[in-house]
């Protein structure tokens, strides 16, 4: 593991500390998940169609059974 260290103004850090003590969590997960969740935005890449299934948009009714073909072009 790495440490990661920051500032913040007391504004940020009384809101952290309410986020906190109303989740029941430490501040540092708090803002460890809050990094994993800008992570994981950042990370997903809008034109893999995983993300924006052409069955959804057109309203296909069997994309559980046909899911390969809706994605990817052919049944796999």
């Amino acid at each position: 593991m790495k440490v990661v260290q920051t500032e913040v103004n007391e504004t940020e850090h009384q809101l952290l500390r309410e986020i906190s003590e109303e989740k029941n969590i430490p501040i540092k997960e708090l803002v460890k998940r809050a990094i994993l969740r800008y992570i994981n935005q950042v990370k997903i890449d809008a034109d893999d169609p995983l993300f924006s299934p052409p069955s959804a948009k057109e309203g296909a009714t069997n994309g559980s059974e046909k899911h390969d073909k809706y994605l990817y072009g052919s049944e796999q």
